[in-house]
């Protein structure tokens, strides 16, 4: 059993063959999906994914890449989050990366959204690239250990994980950890807990090794836990069953909405 913990159903790449990725998703083992929002523009997309499929769950939430989109607001989320499909805040957090000057806008985003997942009782997806201090900070500062989550698509230092770890919060690894210059994360994956890591594709991006620079989908999962297997040196199915009973813990998911 594996499941996907991230990925964008509703993006164009799979919008249009979603029964087909998720036929493909069954036939590789993969039980359970999390489609997962980055705009309230996109959120009925996710939700309408989420009520069609009793196995693929979604998430509300403003992505820290969309500077010109409206304010969001807690109402904003906890409205579109009272649903029992939707499963998660997220994603949300801090890019330096791609975002460059003023950046305050978006921790007053990622701020407000800790703040509804701390009310409405469920878990962040948090997205962290260039941003390790001020991430790790905020979420300590707003009492997001509280409430708990995942660090989505991780590609920081063992030092940065260990203190999401300290906050509570689970280490989600996504094809980059297959790439042959990723050794720096691998050895994340050799010491992070197995009972505090997901597997993730970020679908339709970041396709492992052998897909490298394909479109991604959940079916593709199976090639993280493997590499992860191999590089803790246990089974794929021990790998498999770890990672998704955190997903069920973590998320209060019922493991047996999937697949006959």
């Amino acid at each position: 059993m594996l499941v996907d913990s991230h990925c964008h159903l509703n993006f164009p790449e799979l919008a249009e063959r979603v029964d087909e990725a998720l036929e493909l998703m069954r036939a590789n083992g993969v039980t359970h999906a999390l489609c997962v929002s980055v705009t309230l523009e996109d959120f009925p997309q996710v939700r309408a994914i989420a009520e069609r499929y009793p196995h693929v769950y979604g998430s509300v939430g403003v992505h820290p890449d969309y500077p010109d989109v409206p304010l969001v607001t807690e109402a904003d989320l906890l409205q579109r989050a009272d649903h029992p499909k939707i499963i998660a805040i997220g994603e949300t957090g801090l890019d330096y990366f791609r975002i460059k000057g003023d950046t305050e806008w978006q921790r007053e985003r990622f701020r407000t959204h800790i703040r509804a997942a701390r009310r409405c009782r469920k878990p962040l997806i948090i997205h962290m690239r260039e941003a390790a201090a001020d991430t790790l900070r905020i979420m300590d500062e707003e009492g997001a250990g509280e409430i708990g989550g995942v660090m989505h698509c991780f590609t920081e230092t063992w030092e940065v994980a260990r203190g999401a770890l300290d906050l509570g919060f689970h280490i989600s690894f996504s094809g980059i950890v297959t790439f042959k210059n990723a050794e720096a994360l691998r050895e994340v994956a050799r010491k992070v807990p197995l009972d505090r890591m997901l597997i993730e594709t970020d679908s339709p991006y970041l396709a492992p090794v052998p897909y490298r620079g394909k479109t991604n989908e959940p079916a593709l999962v199976k090639h993280v836990a493997e590499e992860i297997a191999r590089q803790r040196g246990i089974t794929l199915e021990e790998v498999g069953a770890a990672t998704s009973a955190n997903f069920f813990r973590l998320f209060k998911v019922d493991r047996g909405a999937a697949h006959a």
